[in-house]
């Protein structure tokens, strides 16, 4: 028996349609919404991965394309991070207003790019956005927009990932919010060894647990 409801959602920007993949567990407590990195997509494994581990928790996600098709064709855009975090809120307003999602306390995964995009769109919104995870993040490019974050913020890096290490540290220095720096050690930027994605879905979900229900 399925333990939640999924379904396809079209999210209305601008001229277009987004697509997203939306679930909810029965009594779901809080709302994940995933933005994922330059040259990924919601059908990302490791972002799906990490979504059934929330879903298993009780937590609702929201996995879906910040950009058509033609956008994420183009270079510059998919780092264009003032788009990227006006797409998430207007998927956020988006969620607000339906029926089933408005009630939920949304919270931020970031990867690579996303997760600039995550914080710079929690700093918009202030404490709307319950918390913020970001996975191998660049939250450095969120540039002037982390001291305003208001939300709890993990930034989740591995170990054997030395540049983004140091950009974390830099960006962690800047936050004003409550926040934590986790470093994975043995995971390089994919988490693609052994275990290290799981420990990923096992902060991110625990993180969630404590600000989202």
């Amino acid at each position: 028996m399925s333990t939640h409801h999924e379904q396809l959602v079209r999210i209305p920007i601008d001229s277009t349609k987004l697509e997203g993949s939306l679930a909810l567990p029965i009594q779901a407590q809080g709302l994940v919404v995933f933005a994922h990195g330059s040259g990924s997509s919601r059908f990302s494994p490791r972002n799906n991965f990490v979504a059934q581990v929330l879903r298993e928790a009780g937590i609702g996600t929201l996995l879906m394309d910040l950009l058509t098709e033609e956008e994420d064709a183009v270079y510059q855009t998919r780092f264009n991070i003032d788009l990227l975090s006006e797409r998430l809120l207007l998927a956020t307003h988006w969620l607000q207003e339906q029926q089933r999602t408005k009630d939920l306390v949304i919270g931020y995964f970031g990867a690579s790019t996303g997760a600039a995009a995550a914080l710079k769109a929690a700093a918009a919104v202030g404490s709307i956005i319950g918390a913020v995870v970001s996975r191998g993040g660049r939250p450095d490019l969120a540039g002037e927009a982390l001291p305003h974050v208001q939300s709890p913020t993990l930034l989740i890096v591995g170990g054997e990932d030395d540049i983004v290490i140091e950009l974390n540290r830099d960006a962690y220095a800047k936050l004003k919010s409550k926040k934590e720096l986790v470093i994975v050690p043995g995971a390089t930027h994919l988490f693609e060894e052994p275990g290290t994605l799981e420990e990923v879905a096992r902060l991110a979900t625990d993180w969630f647990k404590q600000y989202l229900v």
